[in-house]
């Protein structure tokens, strides 16, 4: 399910740190670690924000509020039970 979002919906991510870290460490190759990524989210004051993003729009690759795409995936198991 895709919802589009409007331009203020979105003003959080321009105050994101991975913004001003690059996109290496929240999608990084298959196999490689994501502990960098994360330990990035949980100083971020946008996170919830962006995990609700990727929950919203089925983001399946990278790291997005703090969770991989396999926690994501659990999280969305456990709440359509």
């Amino acid at each position: 399910m895709h919802i589009d979002m409007t331009p203020t919906d979105l003003a959080w991510q321009a105050e994101a740190l991975c913004a001003q870290t690059g996109a290496d460490f929240f999608f990084p190759e298959p196999g490689s670690s994501v502990r960098e990524a994360k330990r990035i989210c949980g100083l971020c004051e946008t996170r919830p924000r962006c995990l609700e993003y990727a929950l919203r729009n089925d983001e399946r690759f990278g790291v997005w509020g703090g969770l991989s795409e396999k926690e994501r995936l659990e999280l969305r198991r456990r709440e359509n039970r």
